[in-house]
């Protein structure tokens, strides 16, 4: 096997495990933008260690907040400011597209 075809086999695997992960998120990409646009805005309460915000924002547009909650929390997101930090991280490069 060339340089070029591990290349192409690295950039194939990579794309299907983007593909993945876009997939396995419980609700719309753009809700999932909302959600940390929410969380990150002016004024937000410091975070008290739980989801709070985010089953609040979750609650207001009728999204599944035990679906979801438990993606947040397989990726990272344990608390409100975990989700920020850890879970927009790891997504926000297919949330672009």
């Amino acid at each position: 096997m060339d340089k070029d075809q591990k290349k192409a086999m690295k950039k194939a695997w990579q794309k299907r495990e983007i593909e993945a992960q876009e997939a396995s998120i419980p609700i719309p990409k753009e809700d999932l933008k909302a959600l940390f646009d929410w969380l990150d805005r002016p004024n937000v309460p410091p975070c008290d260690h739980t989801l709070n915000e985010t089953i609040q924002f979750l609650t207001s547009r009728n999204l599944d907040v035990e679906k979801t909650t438990e993606w947040l929390r397989e990726n990272g997101g344990y608390c409100d400011c975990e989700v920020i930090f850890n879970v927009e991280e790891k997504v926000v490069r297919f949330l672009k597209k």
